[in-house]
């Protein structure tokens, strides 16, 4: 019984150290998504309450306004979603090379499914480039960094769109 007893109470002290564990690795995610959202030319995860403030917020507007002060792109993504993982390096690089000139968004669709159901996103990934200016356009699927750079460049930094 004594032997039971020490089991439980090993398994038990097992499984609040691996939850607490696993709360640390949580919060030190957070704290990773915070500091690259202050980050100049990082990547800035959003959720729906900033894409509100800082894309456009449809609770206002019925037409679309973007909120933004420089053109952004916008990728909805899933963590489970293999396109999506491909093309995060590229975006990170983008945003590297573009700051100061461009915001890469993300948004994680698991997270943000009301946002994703408002704006109909129903492939993975579902990028958006948004100009200052005129109608965003929207790209499904992964594509080369070759097609981000002409995109940004013809759709989103060109004179007639400012």
């Amino acid at each position: 019984m004594d032997k039971k007893v020490f089991l439980v109470l090993v398994a038990f002290a097992f499984t609040v150290t691996a939850c607490q564990a696993r709360s640390e690795k949580s919060a030190a995610e957070e704290s990773a998504v915070v500091k690259e959202e202050n980050a100049a030319g990082s990547v800035i995860y959003l959720t729906t309450a900033q894409f509100k403030q800082k894309v456009f917020n449809y609770d206002v507007n019925k037409e679309w306004k973007y909120e933004g002060d420089l053109p952004c792109i916008l990728d909805f993504y899933a963590d489970w979603c293999g396109p999506c993982r491909m093309i995060a390096p590229t975006l990170e690089q983008l945003a590297k090379e573009y700051s100061g000139k461009i915001y890469v968004y993300k948004i994680n669709t698991d997270k943000e499914k009301e946002l994703a159901q408002y704006l109909g996103i129903q492939s993975l990934p579902t990028l958006v480039f948004v100009p200052l200016k005129g109608a965003p356009q929207v790209s499904m699927g992964a594509m080369p960094k070759e097609t981000f750079v002409k995109t940004i460049n013809d759709v989103m930094l060109n004179n007639n769109n400012k």
